[in-house]
């Protein structure tokens, strides 16, 4: 089994600085396997905040797989934004804009959604795609396959379809054809762990689309600072989302959704179901 701390949308700039000791003391006794960051580090992708983010990600274990979101890119700086658009990205946080990490029991491929011709918008490409697969070719069955980006790929019926990223239905197309089990995002403040089934018809194919929450900004969208813990084994995923507790001043697991696997098709479990046999 591996475990995987996800969070996303730190935005330093907007932080409730009262949340980072307690959810970097939680991070440390969960002892992830890895560390995702899904994104939006920084409010405004100034050197101040990407320096804040940068010594907080230090005092977090690793490895750490840390893709940008489109808060990373320059707003106003045109120059920047256009030209440069995450060179003080890869100057304090990562040279490298979709990090990769594999074991024999999970691969975890980031995939870099921000663009600068978009204010919040996200898209992938074909090149991106084919390098998704090259990076994933020859890795055993066994492996779970674990996609990590900003923008979503899925979501619950109850958004847009424009909240998705751009070329979402493409990009879900060459997932089932190299098997990818799990797509990890943020970008939208809205913790969901479920199926792609509703809204991709693939054959034979469903993953798991885990969003997190913002886990430290001030700007929650109506829901509590979290972040996810994902349990991970080849055929079973259990999702903890830990929800912060403003009366005790600790994260708390709010809830825990379970994902079991048949060939390339994962759904949600439920352990009474199981136990009665149904």
């Amino acid at each position: 089994m591996r475990t995987l701390v996800h969070l996303s949308d730190l935005h330093f700039g907007r932080v409730d600085h009262r949340l980072l000791a307690p959810l970097r003391e939680l991070v440390e006794r969960i002892a992830p396997d890895v560390l995702v960051v899904s994104g939006d580090l920084t409010q405004r992708a100034r050197p101040e905040q990407f320096e804040e983010a940068r010594a907080f990600l230090d005092t977090l274990p690793g490895p750490q797989i840390i893709v940008p979101g489109n808060h990373d890119i320059s707003l106003y700086n045109v120059f920047r934004r256009f030209v440069k658009p995450l060179e003080r990205y890869r100057r304090y946080i990562t040279d490298e804009l979709e990090p990769v990490y594999i074991d024999e029991e999970i691969a975890v491929v980031g995939v870099n959604t921000a663009r600068s011709l978009t204010i919040k918008d996200g898209r992938v490409s074909r090149e991106q795609l084919a390098a998704v697969r090259a990076r994933l070719a020859g890795l055993p069955a066994s492996v779970t396959r674990i996609v990590v980006a900003h923008h979503p790929f899925d979501l619950p019926d109850h958004f847009e379809e424009r909240d998705l990223v751009n070329r979402a239905g493409r990009a879900m197309q060459a997932f089932s054809e190299c098997g990818i089990d799990i797509l990890m995002g943020g970008h939208m403040h809205a913790s969901h762990a479920g199926s792609t089934a509703a809204r991709y018809e693939i054959s034979e194919y469903a993953a798991l689309v885990i969003q997190a929450g913002t886990a430290t900004s001030t700007r929650g969208r109506g829901e509590v600072n979290s972040f996810n813990v994902l349990r991970v084994t080849p055929d079973r995923v259990e999702v903890d989302r830990y929800g912060w507790d403003v009366v005790h001043g600790r994260f708390d697991v709010a809830d825990t959704d379970k994902f079991l696997r048949a060939g390339n098709v994962w759904t949600p479990h439920n352990d009474g179901l199981l136990a009665a046999g149904l």
